[in-house]
């Protein structure tokens, strides 16, 4: 990153007749006297984001409570750890010591037997433990963190109480409707109750962009600091080489540092500390941020064995039972902490983002699987055939003789046997032949962001590794978690205290105030004149240098993804001729593409193609787009019995995209018989309409299935708009790198 010197000074956006509200903290919500049951709300972003947000999304009070009790849980670990270092008896436990049992019409095994009983303590010599003041210490610890969170919970769930009579009394939903209603429903009636009672003082209207900003105030500054690789800090390691390193610990290190702890940048929650909104004393201000990571980090490092001991405790309280019961969970994959914040979208909710990440699982697990190695393929054949022969013979004499279990060590042996035989398990497929190119592609379609080195190197392993940074492996996230106490501080100390002035020249330069808002990320107002990239489609309608850019068309993506999540908002001019363009784009490059009927002809080959897609619904139209390129390259024929030139995936999503904008004119007498979706929702979900209003449905289970329709074809059109814009980006940097050689 370079040019760190301001390039432009800290920006106030005059969107609102209204003044910017002198202090949130004096008051931020009118409650109407009709509708006063609840106190005044002080702090809309934990309004919108803890309270309306979370409330919808856990939902409702019962589960809320619920899982505000279960948060108790350390008092569980804490006590029951005291136990089994202070009251248990080892020595009789694993029969070093022998127990004899006195009475009467007992024989010699019985009293020779040693029960549970046995093994425990008694209680008065357990609690005896006046002697060990390291337990003591720690007890007192513990017993001082668990009464503050019984008090946050407590306030909590008095807090809960009052937004379950705000979405009964002012937004109409009933507790047990609440699950029938998604996010969209809740903000429309949100927004609409501000026009109705002036909830929020400072400002007439309310949009569903302000909502995202108040919720994702803080994600957004994460989203863009990852975007622009200013976090997280990468390791090059021995062996490994590079290393990104973000775990729950660093990340939640990274927030205190920035936004709420003592020292950060925020003077609150919603805005940037005036002296960090000037260049004059940037560098002054990079030492005072300098000190703070340091202090923070040698925090860490004093914390570091309690909070060690917490995250062992906790991991093997957590995962023991499921690697018993399911060994090869843990060569399962998850989406990393990395991976969710590089992958996602400026303004996209959580459920968003976990909808999205979820439909790219199996596509990206298929990729990755398709990467074995020869060497350890066979080592793992011969390892599974003798640890599967012992395995048979032991269970053989089980079965035979049930007292060979008494035998020492037996059961361990099994176990041990039955994880070695299911570690080994990754033996491939001999009759499986995989296409990574296609696999990747299918895995854009669902994450939306791929590097441009990734084209064409799909069967390289650089590429491989750069997707496991993304999609690790779950034993990898728990070791990660584990070391997390241990690396966290020397990130802080030695590595992020150099990017002291990158920090504070980023909130600066990239920070602007919302009127209304407060302080927000620049990239999160998706403004394509600022942060556009001439190279996503953006050419001549953006003005941004390479330092304003955002990277791998974070912004158009994002602009895209936000205008189809929510078809009611309307974007401003820059944006509108953005999406204008797209469209005349998208019109004139599915001319020279593959007829919709054409495609939809080829939905059941090309979902047998990508197995993982369901068959039904719009992410068929998806498989098929994606198979396209195969069928035409095969040279077979279509439907028609005529040969089929070929073409590529991003025409062939261009020629679908095309089609939506001239669906709904079809006449209601002639049926489409290849369009998966009814006429009357099938162009309500796309951007490509001029009328944005959403059906009124008297039925509820007719209104629940509109809407699941609504959100399931919006991720499908956003899925072609991905495929389509980042094939015509690479077309795009072609033609440029073409013409600086010319």
């Amino acid at each position: 990153m370079a040019n760190f010197e301001a390039y432009q000074e800290y920006q106030r956006i005059e969107d609102y007749e209204e003044d910017s509200p002198p202090g949130e903290e004096d008051l931020l919500v009118h409650v109407p006297e009709s509708l006063k049951s609840w106190h005044h709300i002080k702090n809309l972003d934990n309004f919108f984001t803890r309270i309306i947000y979370h409330y919808h999304q856990k939902n409702g009070f019962a589960c809320m409570m619920l899982s505000e009790f279960f948060e108790l849980q350390f008092l569980f670990v804490v006590t029951f750890t005291t136990f089994l270092v202070n009251c248990v008896e080892y020595d009789v436990l694993f029969a070093n010591r022998a127990v004899n049992h006195t009475g009467q019409g007992q024989n010699p095994y019985e009293r020779n037997k040693v029960t549970l009983p046995d093994a425990i303590i008694p209680s008065q010599q357990c609690t005896q433990i006046q002697d060990n003041s390291w337990i003591i210490f720690l007890l007192i610890m513990a017993a001082t963190f668990w009464i503050y969170r019984l008090i946050k919970v407590f306030c909590n769930i008095l807090s809960y109480w009052e937004i379950r009579q705000f979405y009964i009394k002012a937004l109409k939903i009933k507790m047990d409707e609440l699950c029938n209603f998604t996010w969209q429903e809740v903000q429309d009636r949100l927004i609409s109750l501000q026009r109705e009672q002036q909830m929020c003082i400072h400002k007439k209207e309310l949009t569903e962009l302000d909502i995202y900003h108040r919720i994702l105030r803080f994600k957004n500054y994460m989203v863009a600091m990852i975007n622009k690789s200013l976090l997280p800090v990468h390791l090059q390691l021995p062996l490994l080489g590079n290393v990104v390193f973000l775990t729950q610990g660093l990340k939640y290190n990274f927030e205190l540092i920035l936004f709420w702890g003592p020292g950060s940048l925020f003077q609150n929650k919603w805005n940037l500390h005036p002296k960090y909104k000037r260049s004059g004393n940037r560098l002054e201000l990079a030492q005072k941020l300098s000190r703070v990571i340091l202090l923070i980090g040698l925090a860490n490092l004093l914390l570091c064995p309690f909070i060690l001991v917490w995250q062992v405790l906790y991991a093997f309280f957590s995962y023991t039972e499921v690697i018993r019961r399911e060994p090869g969970s843990l060569g399962a994959r998850r989406w990393s902490l990395y991976g969710r914040l590089y992958l996602r979208h400026f303004n996209e909710l959580n459920h968003e983002l976990h909808g999205r990440l979820g439909r790219g699982y199996k596509p990206t697990s298929k990729y990755m699987n398709s990467f074995t190695s020869p060497l350890l393929a066979v080592l793992a054949k011969n390892v599974a055939f003798f640890s599967g022969s012992v395995l048979a013979v032991l269970i053989a004499l089980t079965v035979y003789d049930e007292d060979v279990l008494t035998v020492q060590h037996i059961l361990t042996a099994i176990t041990v046997l039955g994880v070695v035989i299911t570690i080994t398990s990754f033996i491939p497929d001999e009759h499986m032949v995989w296409c990574p190119e296609q696999l990747l592609q299918c895995v854009l379609a669902h994450i939306h962001y791929m590097p441009d080195h990734w084209r064409g190197n799909a069967n390289k392993s650089e590429t491989r590794d750069e997707v496991a940074q993304l999609f690790q492996y779950k034993a990898v996230f728990i070791l990660e978690e584990l070391l997390s106490p241990i690396v966290t501080p020397f990130i802080l100390i030695f590595l992020l205290r150099n990017k002291s002035l990158e920090i504070i020249d980023f909130f600066r330069n990239f920070t602007v105030e919302v009127v209304g808002v407060g302080d927000i990320c620049s990239f999160a107002q998706m403004d394509i004149r600022r942060h556009g990239n001439p190279t996503w489609m953006s050419d001549g309608q953006t003005e941004a240098s390479v330092y304003q850019q955002a990277e791998n068309g974070k912004t158009e993506l994002s602009l895209m993804h936000f205008t189809l999540k929510n078809p009611r908002w309307q974007p401003p001019q820059e944006s509108s001729l953005f999406i204008s363009h797209l469209k005349e784009k998208v019109q004139h490059d599915a001319q020279g593409g593959p007829s919709t009927q054409l495609l939809l002809s080829e939905a059941p080959l090309c979902t047998s193609l990508h197995s993982n897609e369901s068959g039904t619904g719009p992410e068929s139209l998806v498989a098929s787009v994606l198979a396209h390129p195969i069928l035409t390259a095969s040279g077979l024929q279509g439907r028609d019995h005529r040969f089929v030139p070929p073409s590529s995936a991003a025409s062939a999503a261009a020629s679908v995209l095309a089609s939506l904008s001239t669906s709904h004119h079809a006449h209601p007498s002639r049926s489409r018989p290849h369009v998966l979706l009814p006429s009357s929702v099938y162009p309500e979900a796309t951007m490509y309409r001029s009328d944005r209003t959403v059906i009124n449905m008297s039925n509820s289970d007719s209104r629940i299935r509109s809407n699941a329709l609504h959100s399931e074809f919006a991720s499908a059109e956003m899925s072609l708009h991905a495929i389509y814009m980042h094939e015509g980006g690479w077309k795009e940097e072609e033609e440029e790198d073409e013409d600086d050689q010319e």
